[in-house]
């Protein structure tokens, strides 16, 4: 597996996300609720191994404690997978969740994409500043995620960061709130995704492109052929597994991108 550098950080280009484990399908409540039947820790711990396994060497996971006590759990067995922290918006504040991924071993950290949407919708967005100093100061590398391009278009001009977490979808109005339902629905428009892309490619910081399938709506053939189109140099890409009806999941995808960069001439 190609690595890339996030910071001091040596990535895999494939990073594992964990929408899936954390129960968010972006889909319907019910499939929320099997994600997070399906997802014990015990299934939680083989996903990281097979992860490793497959040369997949960053998580992408929330601050919260249960992901916090699986991580440890994982290391203290041996595990070696390093954590990207994503904030999150639960949490009594962006700062607590900060110091969460400082506390617990986190490589990197990031504020989180809904959250960055909301202060930006309400032009708060300066709020962020002082927790990603506090990323930089703890050593961490240090980035932002949003699903409004123009979340990024300001972190160009005023946010000293590492990476950039740039979702190809802006599937819902965070103006109200930094979370979103699946009881309200959500749309995923491919001239979103063509717009995101087009600005990744100007941007002076590596991204992370990530729901690229679109929640699983997407074929993944399609899906992935396009990321590997669009993935620059420094780039890398984040896709959750949720493969309790499909064993193998993880391999295809991961081969998959492989096969894609390599038929893009990109891969090393």
């Amino acid at each position: 597996m190609e690595r890339i550098r996030i910071g001091a950080i040596e990535t895999s280009r494939f990073i594992l996300g964990t929408n899936p484990v954390a129960g968010t399908s972006h889909q319907s409540p019910e499939l929320n609720s099997r994600m997070r039947r399906y997802f014990s820790s015990a299934q939680v711990k083989r996903l990281f191994r097979e992860a490793e396994s497959l040369g997949v060497n960053t998580v992408v996971a929330r601050t919260d404690n249960h992901i916090i006590r699986l991580l440890g759990e994982y290391w203290d067995e041996g595990g070696q997978i390093q954590w990207i922290a994503q904030t999150a918006p639960e949490l009594i504040s962006i700062s607590y969740a900060v110091e969460k991924a400082i506390e617990n071993r986190a490589m990197g950290c990031f504020i989180h994409g809904g959250v960055a949407d909301h202060l930006l919708a309400n032009n708060r967005i300066d709020e962020v500043i002082p927790a990603v100093e506090m990323i930089h100061e703890a050593g961490l590398a240090a980035g932002i995620a949003g699903h409004n391009p123009d979340v990024f278009v300001w972190a160009e001009r005023n946010l000293e960061v590492d990476f950039l977490m740039c979702c190809y979808y802006n599937p819902s109005s965070r103006v109200c709130s930094p979370q979103t339902s699946s009881k309200s629905g959500e749309w995923f428009s491919d001239a979103d995704r063509r717009i995101m892309v087009d600005l990744i490619a100007g941007l002076s910081r590596p991204a992370i492109h990530y729901k690229i399938l679109a929640a699983g709506r997407n074929d993944p053939a399609e899906a992935f052929g396009f990321t590997a189109k669009h993935l620059r140099a420094g780039d890398a890409i984040c896709v959750g597994i949720y493969d309790e009806a499909q064993p193998g999941m993880l391999r295809e995808n991961v081969e998959m991108l492989e096969r894609c960069l390599k038929c893009e001439g990109r891969a090393t």
